[in-house]
């Protein structure tokens, strides 16, 4: 006889099929106040197996648990004073469905929020990076643009790269548009990198989608100096230039100003850079 925990599982698998079939649907959140109460995914047994009903690899599932805690919001929506303040901007994130599942008698739905779509939002509402929700389907209204739901990523590995230390950092490329070097974007594609891999590095390489601290020119150059303190890893090389990834890893004890809460890129001179021999593992 079945635990009753594997007959619940299956019953619920059982549920999810046909409501994941809409998992590609563009949202909007039309009801703010369901964000009041935040749900941190990977808490959430009946999602985690909403999840596996889709299909989607196991490593983008994780992502998806691991990228849905409410600390993993901007802080627009994390705190409670700006989030009754943005209530009335809500409504203009673009949300993509990723899995629907009932929870008790409650139909709910598992929301991608990607950075990408969501640079036109205000400063403090603005994702530097994916992030997932978990809402009751009542709260969101469908959206028909026809847009796709952006595939999963959290951009490219870093741990098996060699590193590099920045010895001039004001050879920066900080408005670096790499979607316009076709050598560049080659190179990527040549190391590898997935379309949503070099999505993610092209969003985030250029200084608008960077740190408080850093995200113009004015800012940056009273921290210009510490730049040389990132742990970087050689992204990609090409002509003059190399691309280097920060991971927010390797980060976590720089200035708040200038420390990355998601992995970070920089285009930079190659001769402004030093790169170290990869290690051995």
């Amino acid at each position: 006889m079945k635990h009753p925990n594997m007959m619940r599982h299956s019953i619920l698998l059982g549920f999810l099929a046909p409501l994941t079939l809409a998992a590609q649907q563009q949202v909007m959140i039309a009801d703010a106040t369901a964000l009041n109460a935040p749900t941190a995914l990977r808490k959430d047994r009946a999602a985690a197996t909403a999840l596996q009903a889709t299909g989607l690899p196991a490593e983008q599932q994780a992502l998806i648990l691991d990228y849905g805690d409410p600390e993993d919001r901007p802080p627009g929506l994390r705190e409670d004073s700006l989030r009754r303040r943005n209530e009335p901007y809500i409504q203009n994130y673009a949300c993509f469905r990723v899995a629907t599942f009932p929870d008790d008698s409650v139909k709910m739905t598992i929301l991608m929020v990607p950075a990408k779509e969501n640079i036109h939002m205000p400063e403090d509402m603005r994702p530097l990076a994916d992030f997932y929700l978990v809402l009751p389907e009542k709260a969101l209204s469908d959206v028909n643009t026809g847009r796709q739901r952006p595939e999963i990523s959290r951009g490219p590995r870093w741990k098996n790269l060699a590193p590099a230390r920045i010895l001039l950092p004001e050879e920066l490329y900080g408005t670096y548009d790499l979607a316009d070097d076709s050598i560049g974007m080659a190179a990527l594609r040549a190391r590898g990198m997935s379309q949503a891999e070099i999505d993610a590095v092209v969003f985030r390489c250029t200084d608008r989608n960077w740190p408080d601290g850093i995200d113009s020119y004015e800012k940056r150059q009273a921290l210009l100096p510490k730049f040389t303190k990132y742990k970087a890893f050689l992204g990609a090389r090409w002509g003059d230039k190399v691309l280097l990834i920060v991971p927010v890893e390797k980060n976590r004890k720089l200035p708040i100003l200038m420390r990355p809460y998601v992995d970070l890129y920089f285009v930079y001179k190659s001769s402004a850079v030093e790169v170290k021999k990869k290690k051995r593992r």
